[in-house]
């Protein structure tokens, strides 16, 4: 399946989502630093620098087509440490653009994150969105923690899905996830090591070894960022759904 990566940061959603057997088509975003991480890591892989100016018939043009569109939009509005202004914000309103670009592409799956009080500070909104393009969804808030991270960091995970006849997959992750409540991160990431998915692999994915040492720029880029191990499991429900569609 390929990928459109939008608000991708340093790419850690992608980083996940390859690591489900998934290939990054395109990324979006807008800040030079990230920019340049991505360029590193995925010289190959087309990067656009704005969402608002991004379309269907640019990416056509340029010979790309999706099948899953990922990204977790500006928080500031949303997050309880933020300006307080919502989803209708002037950074968190860039879902908005997220939203257009689902009803131009029609990709088959969505997925979204977000800060955890997206819950109760735009989530209708999102869901509304997604409905009126066709998409039925499934959510779960997660923590860093419960995939071996040293942090919670809370984020709230949607799946968008177009078709209506449930998406299997995601259940399996949703029970994965709830199966580890009583595990430290150490356990739960041993857990993950044994399967395949690697925590330590993120710290080489990121750093940068030519030139001098960027600190302030990668710090506020790694606290943007999403630990790779929770997309690469929406991935792999993703796989398991698309695995049983053919079955059937």
């Amino acid at each position: 399946m390929k990928v459109l990566d939008l608000f991708s940061g340093i790419g850690a959603f992608s980083l996940g989502l390859e690591r489900a057997g998934m290939t990054t088509a395109a990324f979006c975003e807008i800040d030079p630093y990230c920019r340049r991480v991505l360029a590193k890591h995925w010289p190959e892989v087309p990067c656009y620098d704005d969402v608002r100016s991004l379309t269907a018939e640019r990416l056509r043009a340029d010979g790309i087509s999706v099948d899953v569109i990922c990204g977790g939009f500006p928080c500031q509005d949303i997050s309880v440490a933020g300006s307080g202004a919502g989803i209708g914000g002037e950074r968190s309103g860039l879902w908005r653009e997220f939203a257009r670009l689902i009803g131009e592409l029609r990709p088959s799956f969505v997925i979204v994150e977000n800060v955890g009080a997206l819950s109760v500070r735009g989530l209708v909104t999102v869901l509304g969105d997604l409905a009126s393009c066709g998409f039925d969804a499934e959510w779960e808030t997660v923590s860093a923690s419960r995939v071996g991270a040293p942090h919670a960091r809370e984020r709230l995970w949607i799946l968008a899905h177009s078709q209506c006849e449930g998406l299997a997959g995601f259940e399996q992750f949703r029970a994965g996830i709830r199966s580890f409540p009583g595990q430290t991160p150490t356990e739960f990431g041993n857990s993950l090591v044994s399967r395949g998915i690697q925590w330590t692999d993120l710290g080489p994915h990121l750093r940068m070894d030519d030139g001098p040492a960027r600190p302030v720029d990668e710090l506020r880029s790694l606290g943007n960022s999403i630990v790779p191990q929770i997309p690469e499991l929406i991935g792999r429900a993703i796989a398991a759904t698309a695995s049983l569609r053919r079955a059937a």
